[in-house]
């Protein structure tokens, strides 16, 4: 019994660490990013990667689907059930590895909804080829759920242009991987391909214990 609690205790601090960590980071790289780069500007590392600064309102990866409150209630609903699902799986013995990819969605998410939250209230938006900076809080550049999330890494491995013979896409010069995206999103879909990839079982048995465990909590 004393065994089964210290496990359960050290999986707990492992969530909390993990979450603290992406957390930190992904707020460092983003403020770091809006307070000594101006919108667009790009930094070479090498040919196949450039931290380029960008800013975007939807989902990640730069995606514009609904309006910015839903999405940023969206991402903070799912930080609670991801949250809920995590002590569930505590409670029940969830493997190490799929608990920390579990952490690391909720980080993500997490990392995502401060940007929303705060960065609106917290700093100005100048136009290039000036930089943000911190204002008094509540004087910044919008309101509550309407901040920028924060986005640097791009990834151009390699290109090419379609042939001009091709439909719909004749003569266009094509990118991979042109997404700009964060260490949030980064996060997330690492922690995603590897559920799917190294834990299917493990969630399948997770969900249908879900799905036994239902009728007794109404009964």
């Amino acid at each position: 019994m004393r065994l089964h609690i210290s496990r359960r205790r050290a999986q707990a601090l492992t969530v909390i660490a993990v979450f603290l960590a992406v957390v930190i980071i992904d707020q460092a790289i983003k403020i770091w990013v809006k307070t000594h780069m101006c919108l667009h500007e790009s930094i070479r590392v090498t040919d196949w990667f450039y931290i380029l600064f960008t800013e975007n309102n939807g989902m990640a990866f730069g995606m514009e689907l609904f309006d910015k409150i839903f999405l940023t209630l969206g991402r903070i609903l799912l930080t609670g059930a991801v949250a809920w699902y995590i002590a569930r799986c505590i409670r029940d013995g969830i493997k190490w590895g799929l608990l920390v990819c579990l952490a690391l969605i909720m980080a993500g998410a997490m990392g995502n909804i401060v940007d929303c939250l705060f960065y609106g209230l917290i700093f100005n938006s100048p136009a290039p080829p000036q930089v943000a900076s911190f204002v008094p809080f509540g004087e910044g550049y919008s309101t509550w759920f309407y901040g920028h999330v924060v986005d640097m890494l791009y990834f151009p491995l390699f290109s090419w242009d379609w042939p001009l013979w091709m439909p719909f896409c004749g003569g266009e010069h094509f990118i991979f991987f042109s997404p700009i995206f964060n260490f949030a999103d980064a996060c997330i879909s690492s922690a995603v391909i590897a559920l799917v990839l190294f834990y299917p079982k493990q969630l399948t048995l997770l969900l249908d214990k879900e799905k036994k465990e239902e009728p007794n909590a109404e009964s």
